[in-house]
């Protein structure tokens, strides 16, 4: 894989579709941000919302292959289509993110349950810092 091959492009409405089907494929069991999947025009209220300080669609040879954030507290969240079986892009796609985005400290939540991205995490030099718990009432 070639870096060359990897853009990183700023969230337009043009991409609020893209994102809201990428969503789709997200497993609510260990997803963090929300249980259950907003309605399109929930989905796009918070996309026009800019709620990250950055927030990139991942392009990999001009073809839309997922979306990357870091948060205004300096979470990264990085999400690849699932049927992108492309070894090693992850890795780059942060790296590329911590290029743009230097800071002295990122974080990463990640749900306990979500071994694949915690194993992801800790492969490029995170570490484990916390669990977090909640108590909610609805």
């Amino acid at each position: 894989m070639d870096i060359q091959d990897l853009e990183l492009k700023n969230v337009t409405k043009a991409d609020i579709r893209f994102l809201y089907n990428q969503l789709k494929e997200r497993d609510p069991k260990i997803n963090i941000s929300h249980k259950k999947m907003p309605s399109y025009s929930e989905h796009t209220k918070f996309v026009l919302s800019k709620p990250y300080s950055k927030w990139y669609i991942i392009y990999y040879k001009n073809k839309k292959v997922g979306n990357v954030y870091l948060s205004k507290m300096n979470e990264i969240g990085i999400f690849i289509l699932k049927t992108i079986k492309i070894k090693g892009l992850g890795s780059l796609v942060l790296e590329q993110i911590l290029e743009k985005n230097p800071k002295t400290r990122y974080l990463a939540n990640v749900n306990p349950k979500n071994i694949k991205s915690a194993k992801f995490f800790e492969k490029n030099g995170f570490r484990l810092i916390q669990h977090t718990y909640e108590l909610t009432f609805d």
